[in-house]
């Protein structure tokens, strides 16, 4: 048993890591650069989209590889690699070329792979050190990962220039739409982004980097295992030790660990579909109608404000869920998460009053949070905790092939129509066919003390 200085000391370890989830957790607000970096540089928006899903892709293959290493080095050194590598992936792609391969490369490749190791290690440090309640602390660590978009929302708000920005390109977009619409071509030399509003974007990005670089690595000092042996009062005893854990090469042969992870990966595809370009959508939306050009205009600072406000559901749900299941168990917290999101994309296409569409991203950020937030525990419930960074970092790789498959499917269907609103059916009834899996993926028997030995 642990003693109470240990017991004190994980809240601390838990408050640590989940500033460096914030941190990281700004890769969500990348909806907020969609439409400038399109009017800024001529990109389309499957080119945009894919900077965002190339880098969510590396954050799947980051966090298997800081997932591996952490389960042999400990978190604070993964975690301090991985932070300052978001931060040059941003800072990189603030002072490089206006290029796509240049983005992809930087902020997709490098800030991906960096964010993954970032993210993994504090989520299999965290659930570690709270053996009493692990959808909880899971939850909570998590939770600070979707309230990073939240938060950097508001700062962008609050950047004259960036707001200017945004609000340009929203003109841009409205001019590209209508040509698409026409069956016209567009004159992007007409609609050029003026050079204040491409400098103050990639100040945005440069400042960020280096934030980023310097507060996470300090932060991430702090993260460290439980000692061997540790518990907690509350804590069944194969929950407090690494009996009953399955090797990462036993997992491998195991059906749940695909099952998990096609519930994690549906789950993403939908969720972050709307994500990754959130303030389009959101200005799509209740745009529907609006004929005067100012007005119009207009909708974008309600857009980017609207997403700020409801991006914290996506940290907030990692925390609900992650308690819920607790409760009621990991299946049926999945089964409620699936058939919420069922019904918000069925009618979304429909909804164009602010509060409305206010209310259906909550719920779909609220859904999309909470797979993250009671997957690790779920992880550690089938399989244990002694390899929870690596074993779970096999299932994060839903994440990352999720993360390019949901931007990809939004920025053509936009591409092709004008509109994402053809995407949104499609996500439904996939999401609808999702609900069996919960009610076949089944524990497995725990390990024997010999897998573990």
């Amino acid at each position: 048993m642990a003693d109470t200085a240990a017991t004190g000391n994980r809240w601390a370890i838990a408050w640590a890591g989940v500033l460096v989830m914030i941190l990281a957790g700004t890769v969500y607000a990348w909806s907020n650069f969609t439409q400038p970096v399109i009017a800024s540089f001529g990109w389309s928006s499957t080119q945009a989209s894919l900077v965002f899903g190339l880098a969510i892709f590396f954050i799947g293959i980051g966090a298997v590889v800081g997932g591996r290493w952490q389960d042999k080095v400990g978190p604070r050194n993964v975690t301090i690699t991985g932070i300052v590598l978001w931060g040059i992936g941003n800072l990189l792609a603030a002072v490089g070329p206006h290029d796509v391969w240049w983005w992809d490369v930087t902020y997709g490749v490098i800030g991906g792979f960096g964010n993954g190791m970032a993210y993994i290690t504090p989520v299999a440090t965290v659930t570690k050190w709270f053996p009493d309640k692990r959808g909880l602390a899971s939850g909570m660590v998590v939770m600070g990962f979707g309230l990073g978009a939240f938060i950097y929302g508001f700062v962008l708000k609050a950047i004259p220039g960036f707001v200017q920005a945004s609000k340009d390109a929203g003109a841009y977009a409205d001019a590209k739409s209508a040509a698409v619409a026409a069956g016209t071509p567009f004159d992007a030399a007409a609609h050029a982004m003026p050079a204040a509003d491409v400098a103050a974007i990639m100040q945005v990005l440069l400042v960020s980097g280096i934030v980023y670089a310097i507060v996470g690595g300090l932060c991430a000092i702090l993260l460290q295992n439980p000692p061997a042996g540790y518990s907690v009062a509350g804590a069944t005893a194969a929950a407090a030790s690494h009996e009953g854990s399955y090797t990462p090469a036993q997992v491998l042969r195991m059906p749940q660990l695909y099952l998990l992870w096609l519930m994690l990966f549906l789950n993403v595809v939908a969720g972050i579909l709307i994500v990754s370009n959130a303030v389009p959508i959101i200005r799509e939306l209740i745009s529907k109608g609006v004929t005067d050009p100012d007005a119009i205009k207009a909708l974008t600072g309600t857009a980017i404000s609207a997403y700020a406000f409801v991006a914290v559901f996506n940290g907030l749900g990692r925390f609900f869920w992650g308690a819920v299941s607790d409760r009621i168990g990991r299946n049926m917290t999945w089964v409620c998460i699936y058939g919420c999101q069922v019904v918000i994309f069925f009618l979304l296409a429909g909804l164009h009053s602010v509060a409305a569409v206010l209310i259906a991203f909550a719920i779909i950020l609220l859904c999309y949070g909470g797979g993250f937030g009671t997957m690790p525990s779920f992880n550690a419930d089938y399989f244990g905790t002694k390899y929870l960074g690596q074993n779970y970092g096999y299932i994060i790789t839903a994440w990352g092939l999720g993360g390019l498959v949901g931007p990809y499917i939004a920025g053509a269907v936009k591409d092709k129509t004008g509109s994402f609103s053809g995407a949104l059916l499609p996500m439904a009834v996939m999401l609808l066919i999702a609900m069996i899996l919960p009610f076949i993926t089944k524990k497995p028997a725990p390990a024997p003390i010999t897998a573990t030995a």
